[in-house]
């Protein structure tokens, strides 16, 4: 893989600065979309045990995320893309919400265990990373950790369609349509298209600093999935720490 994005475009016909950076982040890229936990999820072969302790983690998640959706709203270049990005903030704080609200009722999971959580370390690297990448970057670096985010929930929750997996439980089978629907879709294919055109626009230096982001973001998600099974996942977490981002 080019190091630089220069090098990976010349020569193709549509480059795409998404594109670039889902590569440059494998074998993470790779080890995310194809977890255990995801294929288990899909199968309906996972423990709930397990989605218990995912579920309350991601909830634990959400705020941060809706807070950087936020910090992207105030720094979305047009109207039409803050406008976007609302609309998906309503999504998170209206139908998300009340899907965690009813899974955590069929779960067994007290409302203060999930409204007060005890974050991993996981979970803490991943807010640190993205209140750092919206509180000292830009737009671009914002989208820098939302694609990431975003788009590889997409590709785990697509991978079975062809086979016609979906789980009966509905906290399981729910999770998976939320992130396979048409709507998901196009929104993050839209994400990209923005980071695509920030990204391709950035200097060289800048285009490596959102590279870090984009990596980073997947790398803690394979220990984000790591850690629903009580795995240790100290040395995906701390690595790379000293960086800036």
């Amino acid at each position: 893989m080019p190091a630089t994005y220069a090098d990976y475009a010349e020569g193709r016909e549509k480059p795409r600065f998404t594109d670039w950076l889902r590569a440059r982040s494998e074998p993470s890229w790779t080890e995310a979309t194809e977890h255990r936990f995801t294929r288990e999820l899909r199968a309906d072969d996972l423990d709930d045990a397990v989605f218990r302790r995912y579920l309350v983690q991601d909830y634990a998640f959400v705020e941060t995320l809706v807070g950087a959706f936020g910090h992207a709203v105030g720094d979305a270049p047009t109207m039409a893309a803050k406008s976007r990005l609302v609309d998906f903030l309503g999504t998170l704080t209206d139908e998300e919400n009340d899907y965690f609200e009813r899974s955590f009722d069929a779960l067994g999971v007290a409302e203060s265990t999930y409204s007060e959580p005890d974050p991993t370390p996981t979970t803490a690297a991943l807010r640190d990373l993205l209140l750092r990448a919206a509180g000292q970057g830009g737009y671009a670096e914002t989208l820098a950790v939302l694609v990431p985010a975003e788009w590889a929930y997409l590709a785990w929750a697509t991978a079975g369609d062809s086979d016609g997996d979906r789980p009966e439980r509905f906290y399981l089978a729910e999770w998976v349509d939320l992130h396979a629907i048409p709507a998901f879709e196009e929104f993050v294919e839209w994400l990209r298209a923005e980071l695509d055109r920030e990204g391709a626009a950035a200097s060289e230096r800048r285009q490596e600093r959102l590279a870090d982001l984009f990596c980073r973001t997947v790398e803690l998600e394979v220990a984000f999935f790591d850690a629903a099974y009580g795995g240790g996942t100290t040395e995906a977490v701390t690595d790379g720490g000293d960086r800036p981002w």
